[in-house]
């Protein structure tokens, strides 16, 4: 390391003590800070956001274990450099020293290439360490998951963000000679701005202490300047993508608008594609609302249309007014519940033939065979309702998929339903 790297990689901590953040992991007496602090070795995998420090943590565990630390990245690296690691190791344990792999963005590695470290694991060749930034859950083998211990890293809290901001502006191998500050005002904007990211907060601390002349203070006019384009956290297919339009399906079937209008501007911030968030918004109108209020459904279609037709940004507004008006309407998940029951029971049951008095008799044959017979008209029928007839198939109990609840229309529904059943009691009476 020398002056001309990086402040990232020239604040990288140089001791477990120096580390900020991840007191989750790294707190006195937690499992992980005790296992460095005693050199014990361990396949492990650090999953966890940008900037969180998992390569530090990584190089900190090789350090203090005195292991050769070999580093692979696994967007460059391919299966010739697996290879090389693995002769590498192999002198290295005839020399009886031990050997770290760590592997940068382990989820990009194909399931083959994951496979390929399994026996060199097993044989204790070398410790494997991964890095990741994607659901390990989906991204990596589950024979190499079961021979790792998971690490979950978190975004860095303000306070540390903070805290590595103002070390860098004091340290020699930081900011130190250029005896520069930073006003409150920016300091608070640079914070913001990183997203829990220490990485993003160094690279535009170092940016903007170039913009400026030795002994003076970074302003926020400064580093707005810099942040030409949105830092914000959010990338399609990534779990924070999935966990924030989970976020917005849940504050609008909680019935919290604004919750909800704050991560739906989180998302269209970030770059989420807008139609993608509609047709998010059509599945919770027909999930969460259903019969309680059909108008939900009517203003999430509209949206669509609106959205179509104008673009962004005044089609957000529909899409925007949808939003606050389901999660603003009454609630029912009543038929999504009574579709599931239905698919369930259908599934396990017989295919079980259509009755004859529901059938159409197109045909004199298919007349003669019963089709159609003794079927009513409900239309002919007094209150357009035929008491009595039956729908599903022969030889199958009645059986209960729709419950509506006392919300919204669904109230009128359900008093619609205890009146025709009832009407159906007083028949079977008189019969």
């Amino acid at each position: 390391m020398n002056n001309f790297s990086p402040l990232a990689d020239r604040m990288r901590p140089q001791s477990l003590d120096e580390f900020i953040g991840q007191s989750h992991l790294l707190g006195a007496d937690k499992p992980l800070y005790n296992a460095i602090r005693q050199g014990a070795l361990h396949s492990m995998l650090f999953w966890g956001p940008p900037g969180c420090g998992k390569t530090t943590i990584a190089r900190l565990i090789g350090q203090k274990t005195q292991a050769k630390f070999i580093n692979l990245s696994a967007v460059l690296s391919g299966v010739k450099d697996i290879r090389e690691s693995v002769k590498q190791a192999q002198i290295n344990l005839q020399k009886n020293l031990k050997t770290i792999l760590f592997i940068d963005e382990i989820h990009r590695f194909n399931k083959s290439q994951q496979d390929a470290f399994l026996p060199y694991v097993e044989s204790g060749l070398f410790y494997l360490i991964g890095a990741t930034t994607e659901n390990p859950s989906f991204e990596l083998n589950n024979a190499l998951l079961s021979r790792v211990r998971i690490y979950v890293l978190k975004a860095l809290k303000q306070d540390d963000i903070k805290k590595i901001i103002v070390q860098a502006l004091k340290a020699p191998r930081g900011l130190l000679d250029k005896k520069i500050t930073i006003d409150s005002a920016a300091l608070d904007f640079l914070i913001q701005s990183s997203n829990g990211d220490g990485r993003v907060a160094l690279n535009l601390l170092e940016i903007s202490s170039d913009l400026i002349e030795n002994n003076q203070a970074i302003d926020l006019k400064t580093l707005q300047h810099l942040q030409q384009h949105s830092l914000k956290n959010f990338d399609k297919g990534s779990d924070i993508f999935y966990e924030q339009i989970s976020a917005l399906h849940k504050s609008v079937r909680g019935s919290d608008p604004d919750a909800a209008l704050y991560w739906l501007i989180r998302m269209i911030d970030g770059g989420c594609d807008p139609l993608y968030i509609i047709r998010r918004v059509i599945r919770m109108a027909t999930e969460d609302i259903g019969n309680a209020d059909p108008r939900a459904l009517h203003l999430a279609l509209n949206a669509h249309r609106v959205y179509k037709i104008l673009g962004s940004p005044e089609g957000e507004l529909a899409i925007a007014a949808a939003i606050i008006y389901i999660s603003c309407a009454a609630k029912s998940n009543a038929v999504y519940m009574a579709y599931k029951k239905a698919c369930n029971f259908v599934k396990n049951s017989a295919d079980l033939p259509v009755p004859l008095h529901l059938r159409n008799a197109p045909t004199k044959l298919m007349g003669d065979l019963g089709y159609g017979k003794k079927y009513r008209y409900d239309h002919d029928e007094v209150n357009a309702y035929s008491t009595g007839q039956t729908y599903l198939p022969d030889g199958l109990s009645p059986v209960k998929f729709y419950n509506p609840v006392n919300r919204g229309l669904e109230i009128k529904i359900k008093e619609k339903l205890k009146k025709l059943e009832a009407l159906c009691n007083n028949s079977d009476k008189k019969q």
